[in-house]
């Protein structure tokens, strides 16, 4: 009989779930396992909350299903692999990858891996995720980045998630060393993609952010980077511009203004790249824009470039450990949440640790 309740305890773990709109409740789960050949069992060493986890306690993400363990920013250790896993094997330090996807379909091999026909945003959203001990994760060779020796859990936390959202948004943005970039928001993806914008060298970076908290953050970080309110961000542009516009505009904030003050802000001719989750529907004026004739490059992150963002933290060509302000064990991931959601404290991103 103990031998019995001894292995059902092994076999149990800690796990945030959803359990129904506006609710998350830290519970017993099965340990997860092997399923598929190409499938890996990660030991959770470090998670954090995303705001798109917020989004899923508020019912705005239709596509989350009800009993699933939340969260898909996390790094760890490789428990055990299936037959089919060739790029890690158990003892190694890796980072997730918030995308589910095989690789070999018509939008895989494009690249387009955020519309992989038998993944997307799966992890957290559809399938058990990892605030959690252990967390599965299929396709684990497309799903999982090996960390180096030389990168911390901390710096490597962000690589799967929202470093990818940034260094996307750049890329897809063709950012050049002639432009001007505006980002809009500097939440931690705004900060991400700062961090990505960056690498391009462009000619001027503004940072448009309402939080007067965050508008210091980015001044004691990157006192290179053009800082405003919003009520500033027109005349600082045309100041920089000739009046032209931002070249680039790439929207994070998805608050209630900001899809609008990311075409008007933009030049003619300007590409404008929302990577913002937004709660409720936006509208597209066409007829207020017509003749700026910009091009608007939307949606969910292609997060196939985990690879390159893990060798550029390596090189010390990105950073954002400093974007972690407060660390809470598992135990006490609620009050993570709250101070998250109420961004309390000068909170940017917090770090949910093993008890």
């Amino acid at each position: 009989m103990n031998k019995k309740t001894d292995a059902s305890t092994i076999c149990k773990m800690k796990a945030l779930t959803y359990t129904g709109a506006g609710r998350f409740e830290l519970i017993d789960k099965p340990k997860p396992s092997i399923i598929d050949t190409d499938d890996a069992v990660i030991r959770i060493t470090l998670a954090s909350i995303c705001s798109s986890d917020l989004h899923i306690l508020h019912g705005a993400v239709p596509q989350a299903r009800s009993g699933i363990t939340v969260g898909h920013e996390m790094v760890g250790v490789v428990e055990a692999t299936g037959s089919g896993v060739t790029k890690v094997k158990p003892g190694d330090r890796v980072a997730v990858n918030v995308e589910t996807f095989c690789g070999d379909c018509f939008y895989c091999r494009r690249g387009y891996v955020n519309n992989c026909t038998s993944g997307g945003w799966h992890l957290g959203c559809r399938i058990d995720g990892g605030q959690a001990e252990y967390v599965r994760v299929p396709y684990a060779d497309n799903g999982l980045t090996p960390i180096p020796h030389n990168v911390s859990n901390e710096e490597a936390l962000f690589v799967g998630d929202i470093l990818a959202t940034g260094y996307w948004a750049a890329k897809i943005s063709e950012i050049t060393e002639e432009d001007t970039v505006l980002i809009i928001g500097a939440g931690p993806t705004g900060l991400c993609t700062l961090e990505c914008v960056r690498l391009y060298r462009p000619r001027h970076i503004v940072v448009c952010e309402s939080d007067e908290v965050r508008r210091r953050f980015v001044h004691e970080h990157y006192p290179e980077t053009v800082v405003v309110a919003p009520q500033e961000c027109s005349d600082v542009l045309g100041n920089l511009t000739d009046s032209r516009g931002a070249d680039r505009v790439i929207e994070v904030a998805g608050s209630e203004d900001t899809f609008r003050m990311a075409w008007e802000r933009a030049r003619p001719n300007a590409i404008v790249t929302i990577v913002a989750l937004y709660e409720s529907a936006q509208t597209l004026p066409l007829p207020d824009m017509y003749g700026k004739n910009l091009t608007f490059k939307t949606g969910g992150v292609d997060a196939c470039d985990c690879d390159i963002i893990m060798q550029l933290i390596s090189e010390g060509r990105i950073r954002t450990s400093h974007l972690i302000t407060h660390r809470y064990p598992l135990s006490r991931i609620g009050e993570a949440y709250t101070i998250f959601a109420d961004k309390a404290d000068n909170v940017i991103k917090t770090a949910i640790h093993p008890d």
